[in-house]
């Protein structure tokens, strides 16, 4: 009997899709055109003109100079470069900028795991990216968290783990990177990054960030190479930051590198 209607629940259910695209069609984040039925978030228009960075397959580019600038601040100390990579550019002016703001303030948490699986997928497929075995996203204040229900960053996190789970399904000798997201905690509240000056931000998230020990107790494996997710990247305080916490407990020999869905330009 259940599979006698298995074909007439296909049915109601494309029927019901269809209803639903017609009177409410789901459009292109970048630009709000009607989207095709094989499109999905991004129209092909958008899509082509995407500013991609391909910082991925760039040791030394803006902003990895920037991240690593911010390492040394935090520090006080010479650490060997770290890297970093972005999706795309973000510019005020662009609707490209819709994405990560989607993401963070309208819960549209489907369109922070297309995206994120598909720099997870260029992050996989680069020798810079390719040996990641740890992923920690940047975590929010518990209060915060709280009320946006969720933290943008862990979607982000797991949509790129599991872009490498894929990219790695074939091959035995490659294992995916694991997502960790209490290793780090925010311990302190801090105000929103948006409006402040460089010098402000690192002010701000400084100390921001404490390990939990329990969690660093039950880790299965010694790291060799951490990544960083946020969405998006500005002056890199904040990840500097998270940084800093992670050398209390991780020797400069642990790789520390960054990656977001998209980075905002210096002037």
């Amino acid at each position: 009997m259940r599979r006698r209607l298995r074909p007439v629940a296909g049915v109601v259910a494309a029927f019901g899709k269809a209803l639903v695209d017609f009177f409410l069609p789901e459009r292109c984040v970048v630009c709000g055109c009607v989207l095709s039925r094989n499109e999905r978030f991004i129209c092909c228009y958008c899509e082509s003109d995407m500013p991609l960075t391909r910082y991925w397959l760039q040791e030394k580019q803006p902003m990895a100079e920037r991240y690593n600038a911010c390492i040394q601040q935090q520090l006080g100390a010479y650490e060997a470069p770290g890297r970093a990579a972005a999706l795309f550019f973000y510019r005020e002016e662009a609707g490209f900028k819709w994405i990560p703001q989607g993401l963070k303030y309208e819960g549209r948490r489907a369109l922070g795991r297309y995206f994120g699986e598909r720099l997870g997928r260029e992050l996989a497929g680069s020798p810079l990216f390719a040996d990641v075995d740890l992923i920690i996203p940047v975590p929010l204040h518990p209060w915060r968290r709280f009320r946006r229900g969720y933290n943008q960053a862990e979607v982000l996190a797991q949509a790129v783990e599991n872009a490498y789970r894929k990219a790695f399904a074939e091959d035995s000798s490659r294992v995916p990177p694991v997502v960790c997201s209490r290793l780090v905690r925010r311990v302190r509240a801090t105000r929103t990054q948006t409006r402040l000056s460089g010098e402000e931000k690192r002010k701000n998230v400084a100390g921001a960030f404490s390990i939990d020990p329990r969690t660093l107790a039950r880790l299965p494996f010694k790291p060799r190479h951490i990544l960083l997710l946020d969405d998006v990247f500005t002056t890199g305080s904040t990840l500097s930051a998270v940084h800093a916490a992670l050398r209390t407990i991780f020797p400069p020999e642990v790789a520390i590198s960054v990656a977001t869905l998209a980075y905002v330009p210096g002037d």
